[in-house]
């Protein structure tokens, strides 16, 4: 089978766990309203407490109050498209080792990752992923921005190697659940630090703080650099380098350890 025959046949697949998500979301609407109005609700109150901060400076980090804006909108944007995507299906992965749902999707003649990272979509979170697009083109109007096209494609293509970053972080902290029972409070407790994501990088002092969230876990990138791109604070590209090389290496991390952890997994039966 050609590389472009397995890419069709994926597409297919991923296109039939996309209606079934639709149709689960349908059956339970006021659900799916309720979800979108707490996100926007949460949204709005970083975009208040950001307001209050500025309301006794003028700067913060070399950050100016509508570049932070933008900074808090793109955080935003890689965490809901982040929801939509990936968020539930690894809070599962737990759930489907102890239950032992995942010897049968070990059976099933496709890639079992590929079937544990996309298996449900959070439709709520595109719509939340289109309230923060909206926040940067409100902040980048303030700051009178008039970004090319390679800034627009340099901002698509980081934001989605921050995607990848995240993606690939929670799911070796979900794979940790084949040596414990549960692993949803480390997966949840990871996703919390998504905040920090939302702070201007400059605004942390030099040290073992921000040597941590840039090389361990890379929260001060994913959303710093692209924002940077937009506002046009980059002044070397080594930043951009620097993310997409720990993109590439959180991701051989996740898949290492995703091997491990299914070598050492012996059936819920066992």
């Amino acid at each position: 089978m050609t590389w472009l025959a397995t890419l069709r046949r994926y597409a297919g697949l991923y296109g039939a766990l996309w209606r079934n998500s639709v149709t689960r979301e349908l059956q339970f609407k006021l659900n799916f309203i309720l979800w979108i109005v707490v996100e926007l609700l949460w949204f709005a109150l970083q975009l208040a407490f950001m307001s209050v901060l500025y309301s006794h400076t003028e700067s913060i980090g070399g950050w100016s109050k509508w570049e932070v804006v933008l900074l808090v909108g793109c955080a935003n944007f890689v965490q809901q498209l982040f929801t939509a995507l990936f968020l539930v299906n690894l809070t599962d992965l737990s759930e489907h080792i102890r239950t032992g749902r995942l010897d049968f999707m070990l059976l099933l003649p496709v890639n079992t990752r590929f079937l544990i990272s996309l298996r449900k979509v959070d439709l709520g979170s595109y719509v939340n992923a289109a309230a923060a697009l909206a926040v940067m083109v409100w902040a980048g109007s303030r700051l009178q921005l008039s970004p090319s096209f390679g800034q627009f494609v340099g901002f698509g293509a980081l934001c989605l190697v921050g995607l990848m970053i995240h993606y690939s972080l929670m799911f070796l902290l979900s794979s940790i659940a084949f040596w414990t029972v549960r692993a949803q409070g480390i997966v949840w407790g990871y996703y919390n630090l998504f905040n920090i994501a939302r702070l201007p990088e400059s605004a942390f002092p030099a040290g073992a703080f921000r040597v941590v969230f840039t090389f361990l876990l890379p929260m001060l990138l994913v959303a710093n650099v692209p924002a940077k791109v937009m506002v046009q604070k980059l002044s070397s590209p080594g930043e951009w380098l620097l993310l997409v090389f720990m993109g590439v290496a959180c991701y051989a991390a996740s898949e290492l350890f995703w091997r491990i952890s299914l070598r050492h997994y012996t059936s819920a039966s066992s």
